[in-house]
């Protein structure tokens, strides 16, 4: 009798065990516990693992139609050379030649020039989507660190306005606009100032 009850025991927690194995087994089915499959939700970065070139505000001291010019210093300008250069690229990370670039910043104490175009200037990118921006370093000024503003445009698209900042600046942690996303990549250049490096991506498909 006793073995008789014991078999059967046996046999319902078989049964028990099989019953637990099969709703994990469909549970892991339904809800995969995969970090590749928690992350579907989140769409795939664009343009390899940098993303888009994250959006600013136009600020105050924005002038239209600006000249044409790659260089934006002039003669008895002070301030330490800068060299920026760079890609403007589509989110598939393909270049995008004539891509309009239009810059605005402070001098190196900090002021803007809002009656003329002095450090404003604006360019286009050659057939690789390649730019080159000649200027100096900007000045801080009360609630900013330092910062060069710029309006970027895919052939018949809507511009794309940002701001590049500096690395290791002191300010950049007390200005409320700074994004890490933002940062330059900067080295000196012996003898001709700072060389700085950015490349933006825009939310076009194609160019």
């Amino acid at each position: 009798m006793r073995n008789a009850e014991s078999m059967k025991m046996r046999e319902i927690g078989t049964r028990r065990a099989f019953l637990r194995a099969a709703v994990a087994v469909s549970a892991a089915v339904a809800f995969p516990t995969d970090v590749r499959a928690q992350d579907r939700g989140r769409p795939t970065p664009a343009c390899g693992d940098s993303g888009l070139t994250p959006r600013q505000t136009e600020g105050p001291y924005y002038t239209p139609r600006t000249p044409m010019r790659a260089s934006l210093v002039e003669t008895g300008m002070g301030g330490t050379r800068l060299v920026v250069e760079g890609v403007v690229l589509s989110a598939a990370c393909t270049p995008i030649p004539n891509a309009l670039l239009d810059f605005w910043q402070a001098d190196d104490r900090g002021e803007y020039d809002n009656a003329g175009y002095r450090l404003r200037g604006h360019q286009v990118t050659d057939e690789r989507g390649r730019y080159r921006l000649v200027t100096i370093v900007p000045g801080n000024y009360p609630g900013r660190t330092r910062h060069i503003h710029v309006k970027v445009a895919a052939p018949g698209r809507s511009p794309l306005t940002t701001q590049l900042y500096f690395p290791d600046e002191p300010n950049n942690r007390r200005d409320g606009l700074y994004v890490p996303e933002l940062v330059m990549k900067v080295r000196d250049r012996p003898q001709e100032g700072k060389v700085g490096a950015f490349d933006f991506v825009l939310d076009v498909r194609s160019s």
